[in-house]
Protein backbone atom coordinates (compact mmCIF):
# COMPACT_ATOMS: atom_id res chain seq x y z
CA UNK A 1 0.00 0.00 0.00
CA UNK A 2 2.17 2.52 -0.72
CA UNK A 3 0.89 6.05 -1.88
CA UNK A 4 4.10 6.66 -4.49
CA UNK A 5 4.73 3.17 -6.35
CA UNK A 6 5.65 4.21 -9.22
CA UNK A 7 8.92 6.00 -7.40
CA UNK A 8 9.68 2.66 -6.97
CA UNK A 9 11.14 2.34 -10.58
CA UNK A 10 14.65 4.35 -10.96
CA UNK A 11 13.64 5.76 -14.11
CA UNK A 12 10.97 7.23 -12.85
CA UNK A 13 10.34 11.10 -13.00
CA UNK A 14 12.99 13.76 -14.19
CA UNK A 15 16.27 13.58 -13.89
CA UNK A 16 17.90 14.71 -10.77
CA UNK A 17 20.06 17.07 -12.55
CA UNK A 18 21.71 20.39 -11.07
CA UNK A 19 18.67 22.55 -12.51
CA UNK A 20 16.78 20.51 -10.88
CA UNK A 21 18.79 20.69 -7.30
CA UNK A 22 18.99 24.78 -8.04
CA UNK A 23 15.09 24.99 -8.18
CA UNK A 24 14.90 22.77 -4.94
CA UNK A 25 17.31 24.79 -3.09
CA UNK A 26 15.21 27.89 -4.09
CA UNK A 27 12.16 26.60 -3.25
CA UNK A 28 13.50 26.24 0.50
CA UNK A 29 14.28 30.31 0.81
CA UNK A 30 10.81 31.35 2.45
CA UNK A 31 11.04 31.70 5.64
CA UNK A 32 7.63 29.79 5.87
CA UNK A 33 9.14 26.67 4.61
CA UNK A 34 10.51 24.55 7.93
CA UNK A 35 12.63 22.13 5.87
CA UNK A 36 12.92 19.44 3.64
CA UNK A 37 11.74 16.01 3.79
CA UNK A 38 13.46 12.74 1.81
CA UNK A 39 10.97 10.11 0.98
CA UNK A 40 10.03 7.32 -1.33
CA UNK A 41 10.76 5.29 -3.71
CA UNK A 42 13.85 4.95 -1.09
CA UNK A 43 16.24 7.48 -0.26
CA UNK A 44 18.27 5.04 1.67
CA UNK A 45 18.55 2.57 -0.97
CA UNK A 46 22.56 3.09 -1.89
CA UNK A 47 21.82 4.15 -5.31
CA UNK A 48 19.86 7.37 -3.97
CA UNK A 49 21.89 8.43 -0.89
CA UNK A 50 25.14 8.63 -3.35
CA UNK A 51 23.10 11.16 -5.87
CA UNK A 52 21.13 13.04 -2.07
CA UNK A 53 24.25 13.00 0.00
CA UNK A 54 25.89 16.18 -1.90
CA UNK A 55 22.26 17.63 -2.31
CA UNK A 56 21.71 17.39 1.68
CA UNK A 57 25.05 18.58 2.35
CA UNK A 58 24.42 22.12 0.29
CA UNK A 59 20.92 22.50 1.34
CA UNK A 60 22.39 21.93 5.33
CA UNK A 61 25.32 24.36 3.87
CA UNK A 62 22.46 27.17 2.82
CA UNK A 63 19.57 26.88 5.23
CA UNK A 64 21.84 25.58 8.55
CA UNK A 65 18.25 26.20 10.58
CA UNK A 66 16.14 24.54 8.87
CA UNK A 67 15.02 20.44 9.39
CA UNK A 68 15.95 17.72 7.28
CA UNK A 69 13.55 14.78 7.83
CA UNK A 70 13.89 11.61 5.94
CA UNK A 71 11.25 8.19 5.69
CA UNK A 72 12.87 4.91 5.26
CA UNK A 73 11.98 1.67 4.91
CA UNK A 74 15.11 0.57 6.58
CA UNK A 75 15.28 1.07 10.19
CA UNK A 76 18.58 3.09 11.43
CA UNK A 77 20.11 -0.58 13.01
CA UNK A 78 19.70 -1.78 9.40
CA UNK A 79 21.04 1.47 7.80
CA UNK A 80 23.82 1.74 10.50
CA UNK A 81 25.00 -1.90 10.05
CA UNK A 82 28.17 -2.71 7.86
CA UNK A 83 27.61 -5.19 5.06
CA UNK A 84 23.60 -4.86 5.15
CA UNK A 85 22.05 -3.55 1.66
CA UNK A 86 21.47 -0.09 2.60
CA UNK A 87 24.99 0.51 4.20
CA UNK A 88 26.90 2.04 1.76
CA UNK A 89 30.15 4.62 1.52
CA UNK A 90 27.25 7.81 1.86
CA UNK A 91 24.91 6.57 4.64
CA UNK A 92 26.81 7.42 7.73
CA UNK A 93 27.04 11.04 6.78
CA UNK A 94 23.47 11.25 5.24
CA UNK A 95 22.71 10.41 8.04
CA UNK A 96 24.85 12.94 10.41
CA UNK A 97 22.73 15.75 8.37
CA UNK A 98 18.87 14.24 9.26
CA UNK A 99 16.92 15.53 11.88
CA UNK A 100 14.40 13.22 12.26
CA UNK A 101 14.22 9.70 10.34
CA UNK A 102 10.97 7.79 10.25
CA UNK A 103 12.36 3.99 10.25
CA UNK A 104 10.94 0.68 9.09
CA UNK A 105 8.51 -1.09 6.77
CA UNK A 106 5.13 0.03 6.36
CA UNK A 107 3.08 -3.15 7.70
CA UNK A 108 -0.07 -3.53 6.55
CA UNK A 109 -1.52 -5.49 9.88
CA UNK A 110 -0.40 -2.31 11.73
CA UNK A 111 -1.66 0.07 10.13
CA UNK A 112 -2.97 3.65 12.45
CA UNK A 113 -4.25 6.13 11.01
CA UNK A 114 -4.07 8.58 13.93
CA UNK A 115 -0.26 7.89 13.96
CA UNK A 116 1.72 11.39 13.56
CA UNK A 117 3.72 11.05 10.47
CA UNK A 118 3.85 7.85 9.72
CA UNK A 119 1.40 5.15 9.26
CA UNK A 120 2.19 1.98 10.99
CA UNK A 121 2.57 1.11 14.82
CA UNK A 122 5.70 -0.71 13.90
CA UNK A 123 7.35 2.62 12.37
CA UNK A 124 9.47 5.17 14.80
CA UNK A 125 10.35 8.78 15.04
CA UNK A 126 13.84 9.09 15.93
CA UNK A 127 15.65 12.35 16.77
CA UNK A 128 18.72 11.73 15.12
CA UNK A 129 20.41 14.84 16.88
CA UNK A 130 19.47 13.65 20.67
CA UNK A 131 20.29 10.19 19.62
CA UNK A 132 23.28 11.01 18.56
CA UNK A 133 24.30 13.01 21.45
CA UNK A 134 22.70 10.14 23.54
CA UNK A 135 24.21 6.70 22.20
CA UNK A 136 20.71 5.19 22.36
CA UNK A 137 17.80 5.88 19.93
CA UNK A 138 15.47 9.23 21.03
CA UNK A 139 12.23 9.41 19.77
CA UNK A 140 10.87 12.27 18.03
CA UNK A 141 7.85 14.26 19.69
CA UNK A 142 6.30 17.51 19.25
CA UNK A 143 8.21 18.91 22.03
CA UNK A 144 11.57 18.21 20.57
CA UNK A 145 10.71 21.48 18.50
Amino acid sequence: NCFQPQTWDFAYGEPFTKDVEDRLVSMLAPEYIDGLTLLGGEPFEPQNQRALLPFVRRVKQTYPDKDIWAFSGFTLEELLTPGSHPNCEATEDLLEMIDVLVDGRFVEEKKDLSLQFRGSSNQRLIDLNKTRAAGKIVPWTDENE
